[in-house]
């Protein structure tokens, strides 16, 4: 059984972050299942960061963005490429830091409470696109650069461990 640390101890971003890429790394390392990877990572990254209201993946099929594995309330299942912030991560392949979702022209209101959104590309090491990683908060300016490198950096792990050895 996997036990996420309950300390107290308040920690920088930075050092939060760390300590999540070794979790994620210890979960996903003996597990090739695509799927129950992606599951475990949505619950992993949702209980261990406060003020989260979804967080979770949308899968690549070639043609548009469909939902997987993911914590919170139920989501928006298919997403064009190029349309609100997942889409435009997707399209772009660059990681997308929405301060105010009210504020991004274009946004998918899945949740009504989401104030703001940080969306990854996921991308496979030949280049091809696996995805996005999402995730959303109620309060407004959640996520800032250091969150960016934070995600990015569990994403990497992510792509290398919980996507490319299955």
């Amino acid at each position: 059984m996997f036990h996420l640390p309950t300390d107290a101890t308040p920690q920088s971003k930075s050092a939060q972050y760390q300590e999540l890429v070794a979790q994620a790394r210890a979960l996903l390392a003996d597990e090739t299942d695509r799927i129950a990877n992606a599951a475990n990572f949505s619950a992993l990254v949702y209980h261990a960061l406060q003020d989260l209201n979804w967080a979770g993946f949308y899968f690549h099929d070639g043609r548009e963005l469909v939902v997987g594995p993911f914590q919170g309330k139920p989501a928006c299942v298919r997403i064009a490429l190029g349309r609100g912030v997942c889409g435009t991560a997707a399209q772009t392949r660059a990681t997308q830091v929405v301060p105010d979702v009210h504020a991004f022209a274009g946004h998918i209101a899945c949740d009504a409470a989401s104030q703001s959104e940080i969306v990854v590309p996921l991308v496979a090491a030949d280049g091809t696109l696996i995805g996005v990683w999402d995730v959303d908060s109620p309060v407004a300016g959640r996520f800032d650069d250091e969150d960016a490198a934070g995600m990015e950096a569990l994403c990497r792990v992510f792509v290398e461990l919980g996507w490319s050895r299955a």
